[in-house]
């Protein structure tokens, strides 16, 4: 993909490699055994910029380029995606207020995620509203001069660690989704509080909690939009977020790829090692096939919304669901390929494979994706458009 890349994303890429293999590797196993959140990790990712990536100059970061996000992502995730959620997860949190913020707003929350020294976290999911995002209970009622936050949000990545956190929540019951606000929320607003931590399959160094408001006061300055808009919020986030999870996906499909390669070429069976037979090279030639693939779609739909050539949820939804399925399929694989080893926790493509599936379904799940994709498609029939 270098060709596709500038020289500054090159030295980005670069950079957020030799991190990852300096500094995320050694610290892999630990985090995934103890469940930790990194908050050492994620001082050294905000000493060395890759925070500044997620925000615009004007705002003091060095991008905002869905570009840029996906490259930190994918390097980060080829060694752990659930560390790499620190910082895809702060970039989910930060782009409502990219896009739909006002200007009192990104200069007031902006820098400091830049900066590092605080994270953030996207909240829409709750316990009776998943795939069906319009379904959100939680209620906002104007008093005066703020909003009074009430319901529960569940799943949320950073949830409990991060500062910052745009909520979705329902101003009028009667418009349906339409009715629906997004708001700021900072994490010590009165009457905001975090459940426990959730125990997971994968990305286990990735806190997910659920978020409580019990009579929650935020200042009416912190409304994202106006009234009515938080379904749009929404999902124009996820427009130009699900790449970053199909670059996690790719990202954890390149490692478990590599892993299998240098396995193959180590593990000696019948006097050869196994990698000098047919079936496994077979094997190991559609996972590469496949990656590349996966990468080639999601860096050009991410180059397309970064140059306002891919505006719509089409190809975002291809590129998450196709990644995600080949970080399935790959992983997997390669613990095929690595055999009873390859159940051990003591080799990575255990926890590869673990780590894969939630790509399939958090910021929409697969088979959502495919609906927005070929209702797309009927709209683009409908409109004479071939």
């Amino acid at each position: 993909m270098d060709f596709l890349l500038s020289e500054e994303q090159k030295k980005l890429r670069d950079l957020t490699r030799e991190i990852a293999q300096r500094y995320v590797l050694p610290k892999r196993s630990y985090y995934d055994e103890t469940e930790e959140f990194p908050w050492d990790l994620v001082k050294v990712f905000a000493e060395a910029g890759l925070f500044k990536c997620l925000i615009p100059k004007e705002y003091g970061g060095e991008g905002g380029r869905i570009t840029d996000i996906c490259i930190v992502t994918e390097e980060l995730s080829k060694v752990c995606a659930g560390i790499a959620l620190s910082f895809a997860g702060t970039g989910l949190g930060a782009y409502p207020i990219l896009l739909f913020g006002n200007e009192n707003q990104k200069q007031k929350y902006l820098s400091d995620l830049a900066s590092g020294q605080k994270l953030a976290a996207f909240a829409l999911t709750e316990p009776n509203a998943g795939s069906d995002a319009s379904a959100v209970q939680t209620t906002a009622k104007r008093q005066k001069d703020e909003y009074v936050l009430n319901g529960t949000k569940q799943w949320i990545t950073n949830g409990g660690e991060a500062q910052t956190y745009t909520v979705i929540a329902v101003t009028d019951k009667r418009k349906g989704s339409r009715g629906a606000s997004a708001f700021i929320v900072e994490k010590d607003f009165s009457g905001f509080s975090s459940g426990k931590k959730e125990k997971k399959m994968g990305i286990r160094a990735s806190t997910t909690r659920e978020l409580f408001f019990e009579d929650c006061k935020v200042p009416n300055e912190n409304l994202l939009g106006k009234e009515g808009m938080g379904f749009l919020v929404a999902m124009k986030t996820f427009d130009v977020t699900r790449p970053v999870v199909a670059a996690q996906a790719v990202g954890i499909a390149q490692g478990a790829l590599e892993e299998a390669t240098k396995f193959a070429r180590e593990r000696i069976q019948f006097e050869k090692p196994i990698i000098s037979f047919q079936t496994i090279q077979h094997k190991l030639a559609d996972m590469a096939t496949w990656v590349e693939a996966a990468r080639a779609l999601v860096y050009n739909v991410a180059l397309g919304i970064d140059r306002g050539k891919v505006k719509g949820s089409k190809h975002s939804a291809m590129a998450k669901v196709f990644a995600s399925d080949v970080a399935m399929k790959v992983s997997h694989d390669a613990v095929g390929i690595f055999g009873g080893y390859g159940y051990l926790r003591d080799y990575p493509v255990e926890k590869m494979e673990r780590d894969a599936k939630i790509t399939q379904i958090y910021e929409g799940t697969n088979q959502i994706q495919r609906n927005i994709i070929a209702l797309n498609l009927v709209k683009e029939i409908a409109r004479g458009i071939k």
